[in-house]
């Protein structure tokens, strides 16, 4: 079976020219392939770390390129075997018989077949195969995880640009690479502004909830179905995002409706959507409550270890609030916030003002500052997010809470700009 123009037609059309950064679709190159390379782009090894469907279209794509169609037709009807509602391995086996009646020019031959449909269907090919080039973080870790919570066994990382949702496991305090997923964003790219924009939100958000199938259908009755086996709710807008004026709500991680076994890498409402199988597959490493999630428009890998200099320096600050705080001088503890602190409705004026009146009335103060997380913002290297649990008493008063600040690095120092409960 030899189709040389079935080969230069689906390359083509895989690695076409890609939107803009911009629009978060990542290109996969400008080199021109050629049937019979036996890869694209000099894709090596890694989709035995994808999973089963998702390797096999792999192997399928490349045996295209290899013009080795034959082998290709294998791989994607065990694609098909496991997953029936594939619609990305349909348009491919469609090409593949069609080819051996007729030469094709493009993915999607038939003449009846939707374009809007199969540019979604295109740029699926186009990130999965980006996934498939992407060498697994083994050694590395993001930048942004400088430290998990001792009780946070799992953190998951979802870089935007490469459609990808990694799940790192808390190592003795080291986070370690144990799998990554497929995903599908918001329509309309990244940056989430406002309600009804149909973007994704960057940022650190936490899980604060689990939906599962039944109660979604209670919930939302028919329209439960765009969200497949379950949901898990973000808590976006968090305190960064509503001090920066950005509303709307409903971002959670979620799977894809029944009939379809993945979405196109652009085609949520602004959620990080997953396939069913991979949704359940996460769901057993989520916390609710405490698990992290990190929305990146690029993740930067660092080995492991890297970001301890970054780590010690915050928690001395941490530790010196801390003391001071103790202290009962209430002036060197203002020292620890920034001229652009707000918590609410308080700014640095007002929040001094309170802080003064209370610690008048204590004779002794103890702070305990325990359970701490630390993860630097996405987009913003000078912006880390600190959660920790708290356990206060003085001589008139005493409470626990988890709390959460947002330390800004400013000439050469770490500054409180926002506190508050977490």
């Amino acid at each position: 079976m030899k189709h040389p123009l079935l080969a230069c037609a689906l390359v083509a059309a895989i690695t076409a020219t890609a939107l803009t950064p911009s629009s978060s679709t990542l290109a996969l190159g400008n080199r021109p392939l050629s049937p019979g390379t036996g890869s694209l782009l000099g894709l090596g090894g890694g989709s035995a770390a994808l999973g089963a469907p998702e390797a096999l279209l792999v192997q399928t794509l490349l045996a295209i390129a290899s013009s080795q169609f034959d082998i290709a037709l294998t791989e994607i009807d065990k694609v098909l075997l496991q997953n029936p509602n594939f619609r990305l391995a349909h348009l491919i086996k469609g090409d593949l018989l069609m080819a051996r009646a007729r030469p094709i020019s493009s993915i999607g031959s038939a003449s009846d077949a939707p374009m809007e449909r199969l540019a979604d269907l295109r740029d699926e090919a186009r990130a999965r195969l980006v996934r498939h080039k992407q060498e697994r973080p083994l050694n590395r870790v993001p930048r942004a995880l400088l430290q998990l919570d001792p009780a946070q066994k799992y953190a998951f990382v979802v870089d935007t640009s490469k459609y990808t949702l990694y799940v790192f496991e808390n190592d003795k305090g080291t986070p370690r690479y144990i799998a990554d997923y497929y995903t599908t964003i918001g329509r309309n790219g990244i940056e989430k502004l406002r309600e009804g924009d149909k973007k994704t939100p960057l940022g650190v958000y936490h899980v604060t909830g689990n939906l599962p199938r039944e109660q979604l259908s209670k919930t939302y009755g028919t329209q439960s179905a765009l969200y497949g086996d379950g949901a898990f709710p973000l808590n976006y807008p968090n305190e960064w995002d509503r001090r920066r004026g950005r509303n709307g709500h409903g971002i959670w991680l979620h799977g894809v409706p029944f009939d379809t076994y993945s979405r196109p890498p652009r085609a949520s409402d602004g959620c990080v959507a997953l396939t069913n199988e991979d949704l359940q597959a996460i769901s057993k490493h989520v916390q609710v409550g405490l698990t992290p999630v990190i929305i990146a428009q690029d993740v930067e890998w660092v080995e492991a270890g890297s970001a301890k200099t970054t780590r010690n320096t915050l928690q001395q600050s941490i530790e010196s609030w801390r003391r001071d705080w103790e202290s009962r001088d209430t002036e060197q503890y203002l020292r620890h916030y920034s001229t652009n602190f707000a918590a609410g409705k308080q700014d640095l004026a007002a929040w001094a003002t309170q802080k003064r009146s209370v610690n008048a009335d204590k004779s002794w103060i103890k702070v305990k500052v325990d359970q701490v997380s630390m993860f630097l913002y996405p987009g913003d290297e000078n912006l880390a997010v600190v959660t920790f649990e708290q356990d206060y008493s003085s001589s008139n008063t005493s409470g626990k809470m988890r709390k959460r600040q947002y330390w800004q690095l400013e000439k050469g120092g770490w500054r409180i700009v926002h506190e508050g409960a977490a």
